[in-house]
């Protein structure tokens, strides 16, 4: 995207708030990546209808950094969803809920990963905010805010963590239902202070919730039948009348946002049966034209279908058969009058599970005899969905009966619901009353590439509210400019003596022994031992060995270090009695300490960051794991600046994510700060402070050892609060230079 297309995005947005200038770039870059052109026309439009309610910036920012990847993830019909019902809570007394309708969106998004499924939590949010908002006063017209919508938005992603669809509107019904005229109370409830609120989501957590389960039934999917698939979860506790069933087309399969545990069968194999069968139909399944056949004839078409597919699978997976039986209903041969009501889906029923179970206890003639027939179509090595469908129709005109027509129908024990509905298998040459209109398929989704990673996001600790703030803070990482390499070069040159000394210690702590790593098809040595035994087998007429070689490696010292800086604004300060900036005497120490680690050979890597509040979190890179200290790396850390805020913990966890991800046997992050966690935006100092708290208590569960080196003489009121233990104070910045390196010794000896 060049400056002119740049500039073009940024006169659709009407929004002249100049805090979207210093981010405008990277959301676009990152929404050019995930939409398509009439997509971003949609995202541009949307965020333009949100700064025309007045709210300030912040739900313009919110919807710029996060919409993207919503749209990305459930369709970019949900841009306009989101701006308009953004527009429909600004024109009710309940503006001050917007951030957190659209900060939390995100997750929820993750958590109900249908567009279906975010248009009806819309719809559930509106109709919520309407009953809380004018009821207090009985009065329609009232000015009256919600006491607990924000109260609910905040919590939603926490709720969707334990419960269905149908658990959460049970939850919320009970809420209103009890506390509708009780401001305080319904607070409570719905901030899930009260004892009632607990039991009643104890009451609705049941169940196994897809949300939790997608990565093993994608895993599952690609083990058994080699797809890749997009599940998208519905559910029925917004069409109690219908009950929908599953499905796939072009967008994808359509499963049950939860399932419960049923007659020993537990949820998640519920979901492995249904994901199997679609996959049967997806490998085996043809197309037939509708237009000709009966209701009842596609009624049969259908079941002898997935019988036939079922079939399939199971010469190919056996245990799926104990699978499907054990979810799949067993009719009573004799349960159903065929003089006094219809019992053509009983006697599907039958069919089904005698195809299913050999071992079936029917004995009715017809039924047999096209049990017979079905098997007899199977060991044909060409039989096809045509075949069956032929079978099907005689077997309906043979066992139809006057009462097939009955208004009254019997369905004990005739759904089988871990199957889908079967639309996929119809095509239609003629439009009708009956047919089921299909979604149109969806364009291709257009990509460029994009030489600028998207914004990433960050969960922020709310240590009042004791939870995360999901996706609170944007993170923007990018390769720091670079000028001449020759500052660094006389920074070394000027602590020559000191590098001297520190040569001395590096000896010390560089591995000296080495280790022969035997066995190897390709090393430096020979391993004579290994080759004679070869050569034996060789003469011997035995396979010999080819691991005749071996290779050396340093013993003892397996460390990797990254190395993260505070570029705030305050390091641009010259301390009483110096001549130089903190940010000058930390590029002399942090060269010196790049130096050193150079000489010790530990893999490293050198970043900095800064903040411009939540939606702003600058991470730089000055140095990567690949690359080696040279003039690229040196000339990045000349060019140093600083700027802006500190707003840690995003920082924090981001340096934790490349520093996990490292095979090393210890992991060192080593912070270079000068003050403690602060940002314009957050007007609770201890805020900032107990999340950098807790980002340190995340990294140290995978690992990762993190070190505090601060240049505040005061650091002794916070610094602690932060790291523990794990900390020193330099109050003489001027002895940076020689203490930096010194300490990375000490850390790493």
């Amino acid at each position: 995207m060049n400056d002119t297309d740049l500039s073009n995005y940024r006169r659709q947005l009407t929004c002249n708030f100049k805090e979207i200038d210093s981010v405008f770039a990277d959301c676009l870059k990152g929404a050019e990546t995930l939409l398509s052109p009439s997509g971003i026309k949609d995202y541009l439009e949307g965020a333009s209808l949100i700064c025309m309610i007045g709210r300030g910036v912040e739900p313009v920012l919110v919807y710029l950094e996060e919409m993207p990847e919503v749209a990305k993830r459930l369709g970019e019909p949900i841009l306009s969803l989101v701006s308009q019902t953004v527009w429909k809570i600004s024109r009710s007394p309940n503006g001050n809920s917007i951030p957190s309708f659209l900060q939390t969106l995100a997750e929820v998004s993750r958590r109900l990963a249908s567009l279906e499924l975010l248009n009806n939590y819309c719809a559930l949010i509106l109709e919520f905010m309407d009953r809380t908002s004018t009821s207090i006063h009985h009065n329609q017209s009232a000015t009256i805010s919600s006491p607990s919508l924000g109260d609910l938005l905040k919590r939603m992603p926490g709720l969707l963590q334990e419960l269905s669809w149908q658990g959460l509107r049970n939850w919320i019904e009970y809420g209103l239902a009890h506390y509708l005229h009780h401001p305080e109370r319904q607070r409570d409830y719905f901030m899930l202070q009260s004892a009632d609120s607990r039991a009643m989501l104890q009451r609705e957590r049941h169940g196994t919730l897809y949300a939790d389960h997608e990565r093993q039934l994608d895993l599952c999917m690609r083990a058994l039948w080699d797809r890749e698939e997009h599940f998208l979860p519905y559910s029925d506790a917004f069409d109690q009348l219908r009950k929908p069933m599953p499905y796939f087309d072009d967008r994808g399969i359509r499963v049950p946002d939860v399932y419960d545990d049923r007659d020993g069968v537990k949820g998640i194999d519920r979901y492995r049966a249904l994901i199997s069968h679609v996959a049967a139909h997806k490998r085996w399944s043809g197309t037939i034209i509708a237009d000709n056949y009966s209701p009842f004839q596609r009624v049969a078409i259908e079941l002898f279908e997935d019988s036939r597919v079922e079939y399939l699978a199971m010469q190919q997976y056996p245990g799926l058969r104990t699978l499907w039986l054990a979810l799949h209903p067993v009719p009573d041969q004799d349960a159903c009058d065929p003089e006094k009501e219809s019992c053509i889906r009983h006697r599907l029923a039958m069919f089904s599970y005698a195809i299913l179970n050999p071992n079936h206890p029917y004995t009715e003639p017809n039924l047999l005899e096209f049990v017979q027939r079905f098997h007899e179509i199977m060991v044909q090595p060409t039989h096809s969905t045509a075949d069956v469908a032929a079978l099907a129709i005689s077997y309906i005109a043979r066992t139809r009966r006057q009462a097939d027509l009955a208004a009254k129908v019997y369905f004990t024990d005739t759904e089988i619901d871990y199957r889908d509905d079967n639309r996929h298998l119809w095509r239609y040459i003629e439009d009708g009353d009956e047919e089921e209109l299909f979604e149109e398929k969806r364009k291709p989704e257009q990509t460029q590439d994009t030489d600028r990673l998207p914004p990433r996001h960050y969960h922020e600790w709310d240590y009042q509210g004791q939870m995360y703030r999901p996706d609170w803070v944007s993170l923007y990482e990018s390769l720091h400019p670079s000028t001449s390499p020759e500052l660094i070069d006389k920074l070394l040159l000027k602590h020559q003596a000191l590098a001297k000394r520190l040569k001395q210690l590096l000896d010390l702590l560089k591995p000296q022994h080495y280790v022969r790593v035997r066995y190897q098809e390709e090393g430096s040595d020979l391993d004579l031992d290994v080759a004679i035994r070869s050569l034996i087998d060789l003469k011997s007429g035995v396979q010999p060995d080819p691991r005749i070689n071996m290779s050396h490696r340093h013993d003892g010292r397996d460390i990797a270090v990254m190395l993260l800086l505070d570029l705030s604004e305050s390091v641009n300060q010259i301390p009483a009695g110096c001549e130089q900036s903190i940010l000058q005497f930390s590029q002399e120490a942090v060269a010196l300490l790049a130096w050193a680690i150079e000489c010790v050979g530990d893999e490293f890597a050198i970043a900095g960051f800064s903040s411009n509040t939540r939606h702003e979190v600058r991470y730089q890179h000055i140095k990567g794991y690949s690359e080696i200290w040279d003039d690229r790396v040196k000339s990045r850390l000349s060019a140093m600046q600083a700027g802006y805020s500190t707003r840690m913990g995003a920082a924090i966890r981001h340096a934790g994510h490349y520093l996990k991800s490292r095979k090393a046997e210890k992991k060192l992050l080593l912070i270079l700060t000068d003050g403690e966690p602060h940002d314009i935006d957050e007007a609770d100092p201890r805020l900032l402070i107990e999340d950098a708290h807790k980002a340190v208590q995340e990294l140290d569960r995978q690992g990762i050892y993190t070190f505090c080196v601060n240049l505040d003489p005061d650091a002794d009121t916070y610094v602690q609060d932060v790291f523990g233990k794990q900390y020193t104070v330099i109050d003489r910045v001027e002895r940076l230079p020689q203490k930096l390196p010194e300490l990375f010794v000490a850390l790493t000896r």
